[in-house]
């Protein structure tokens, strides 16, 4: 029986990849750069298979040729960078990889949050660039962290992880806001509060830390109105997507310093950060690390291979979100 043929967007871990060779007929990306929207709507009409990365964007216009393409199972938790509706009309179905990158992803998150509350990335540029004259009583005081009040917006998988964090390691008090109730049983595991609104939790938070979807709904989330009822002592952290945050709104606040800073992980254009965020000195950048450990993004991979194992098998993938 002839094996189905899948493309492969992004070079994965080589555990991952020989597995994949060795169950599929796959194509690797070897030159490991993101694909147009052309190579996709090319890749439709070849592959059974395409297995996306948030680097990837699928919009409606690439589903317009005849595809051959069944499944795409993505790479990831989030799968806003994919028009599900227009796969849905195609019969096109989509996985994606949820569970399996909640702890790395909170550990960079609490990774964030203590370094720009303790201006460690002010601290590192200094001393590497010969400027430290040493030790002396006013230098770079920060704000600390344990008992403070953390707010998070979205409480799935991650965002409670964080809350394990924040309130078993440091002993901060959580306040909550999600989409949906969240089970009293869920809560009182954090001692956390759940507030009806994000307008609410704003004004309460010395540190917000956002953990919730991407995509249309919810882009802009953060907003300058938003920002403005932040405590001026307060820090933003973002780990979940670049577009929830409105990137010129925030720059304002930090020059400004209506916020005392921030943490991302994740920006709205990626791999594009605008210049008034990379010279601010109250924020602290990475390159969208959350899941870069070896072991999850193994395990990312491993998860992407049994939702495509199931399909191809006639079964119903575990993590099929359209």
């Amino acid at each position: 029986m002839q094996k189905p043929k899948v493309l492969v967007t992004r070079r994965w871990p080589q555990a991952v990849e020989a597995q994949m060779a060795a169950n599929f007929d796959v194509d690797l990306n070897s030159a490991d750069t993101p694909l147009s929207q052309d190579d996709f709507r090319d890749a439709m009409t070849r592959y059974d298979a395409i297995l996306p990365t948030v680097t990837d964007k699928l919009p409606a216009a690439v589903f317009d040729s005849s595809p051959r393409t069944r499944i795409l199972a993505n790479y990831g938790v989030g799968f806003a960078h994919i028009d599900t509706e227009a796969a849905k009309v195609r019969g096109i179905a989509v996985t994606n990889t949820p569970d399996v990158l909640s702890e790395c992803t909170a550990d960079i998150a609490m990774t964030l949050l203590l370094m720009v509350a303790r201006r460690a990335g002010e601290g590192e540029r200094e001393l590497r660039e010969g400027r430290w004259t040493g030790w002396r009583p006013t230098h770079l005081i920060g704000t600390k962290v344990s008992g403070a009040t953390l707010g998070i917006i979205g409480f799935g998988r991650i965002g409670q992880a964080m809350a394990q964090r924040a309130h078993f390691g440091f002993g901060m008090r959580i306040i909550v806001h999600n989409r949906s109730p969240v089970p009293p049983e869920v809560l009182a595991r954090y001692n956390a509060t759940q507030v009806p609104t994000i307008e609410d939790l704003l004004p309460q938070a010395d540190f917000v830390s956002l953990h919730c979807p991407g995509g249309a709904a919810n882009r802009h989330l953060i907003n300058a109105r938003r920002l403005d009822l932040m405590k001026p002592s307060a820090f933003l952290i973002n780990t979940a997507r670049g577009e929830v945050v409105d990137e010129h709104a925030l720059s304002q606040s930090l020059w400004f310093g209506t916020i005392a800073g921030a943490g991302l992980d994740v920006f709205e254009r990626e791999p594009s950060v605008p210049d008034a965020l990379l010279n601010a000195d109250n924020l602290v950048l990475l390159p969208h690390l959350g899941s870069a450990t070896r072991e999850t993004r193994e395990a990312m991979g491993f998860r992407v291979l049994e939702n495509l194992t199931a399909f191809f098998d006639g079964r119903s993938p575990r993590d099929r979100v359209a």
